[in-house]
């Protein structure tokens, strides 16, 4: 009886062996597919590993302290403050560091100023970077170096912008703060040859406009706000035009100055997709600088035109004040919720 078994048992475990391998062959193509659908939004990444988020405390090391300035790195405000988030700048962490955030002004002078030594195996590196990819030198050094982004882009790893939207608890009278005086913009890079400056020398033949900054009217960081809330309109003209780069020109200069900003700067539809539309007032909309001159002129004096862009703070609150320490901290959570192990191939092809 038991030899008369024995062919049947084969039979049957041979049966189990190919059902199992039918399925680890399916769950492997689906794991390919799944992988390749989570590669950056650019397409800028290579080189795949299955890596699973990480669950335990992560530590994340500053390479460089962003333009040399320090700060605490002790607790994370909220809502960026996971109790697993480990933030430290004591590079003798490296070998055990889960992540090493390379701010790019910073190391971006030679590849001497990065890392050295070889890196631990799964570890990190997040490259972090504010400026617009005409002040972002030497990208290629980045180049397979790099295994998560940080920056202003939307489709960043991490999302760092210079200021987001908050949604209100309930819905507030906001106060528009006392006007006398019309359009202020504060500059510190005069380039008589940029479409800025250029915009501004046909807008002054047609409205007053007062000039802050190096080589103009001196006026202090912590100036800014009092100064500028005087004035209706703050021109928010970006040093460089390139996607999602709208900084602080918008956020701290205008709408914390509580200015109807007058952007230039990206495609409206961009600014469109991070703040209302009825927020602010885009140069791209006149045929030219007179037409433009010309509503600003007519909002100043039709005051219920005026108060509509300010609608939207009923239900929303710009934040626009915080410190480097929150940029870190958001990467510690991203790095939670890290994707597949990977590798840029080429960063400046994504970035520019």
């Amino acid at each position: 009886m038991k030899s008369a078994q024995q062919p049947a048992l084969r039979c049957h475990y041979f049966a189990i062996f190919l059902i199992q391998t039918l399925v680890a062959l399916v769950l492997f193509g689906y794991n390919h597919i799944s992988n390749n659908r989570i590669i950056n939004k650019a397409s800028i990444a290579t080189n795949c590993t299955n890596s699973p988020p990480l669950s335990k405390n992560v530590v994340v090391l500053l390479w460089t302290w962003p333009f040399g300035t320090q700060f605490s790195l002790d607790k994370c405000p909220k809502p960026f403050d996971s109790p697993r988030c480990i933030l430290t700048a004591n590079r003798s962490l490296y070998n055990t560091a889960n992540a090493v955030v390379l701010h790019h002004r910073d190391v971006c002078g030679s590849k001497d100023q990065m890392p050295q030594v070889p890196r631990p195996e799964g570890q990190y590196w997040v490259w972090f970077n504010l400026e617009s990819p005409s002040h972002s030198p030497n990208l290629h050094f980045m180049d397979k170096l790099i295994n998560l982004t940080m920056s202003f882009r939307i489709d960043s790893d991490i999302f760092t912008p210079y200021g987001w939207l908050e949604q209100n608890e309930v819905a507030i009278n906001y106060t528009i703060p006392e006007k006398s005086k019309l359009v202020a913009w504060i500059v510190s890079n005069w380039n008589p040859h940029t479409r800025r400056v250029q915009l501004y020398e046909d807008l002054k033949n047609y409205i007053p406009i007062d000039i802050y900054g190096r080589q103009h009217i001196s006026l202090a960081t912590e100036q800014t706000v009092s100064v500028v809330s005087k004035y209706k309109f703050y021109f928010s003209f970006e040093n460089s035009i390139h996607t999602d780069y709208i900084t602080e020109k918008l956020w701290h200069n205008a709408f914390a100055s509580g200015c109807v900003p007058v952007v230039l700067g990206p495609p409206r539809e961009n600014y469109e997709r991070l703040i209302p539309s009825d927020s602010f007032i885009h140069v791209d909309d006149f045929p030219s600088a007179k037409e433009l001159a010309s509503y600003l002129l007519e909002l100043d004096k039709n005051d219920q035109k005026y108060q509509e862009y300010f609608k939207w703070r009923s239900k929303l609150s710009p934040v626009t004040e915080f410190s480097w320490i929150v940029h870190y901290c958001k990467a510690c959570v991203g790095l939670h919720n890290a994707p597949s192990y990977r590798t840029a191939s080429s960063l400046g092809k994504w970035f520019t």
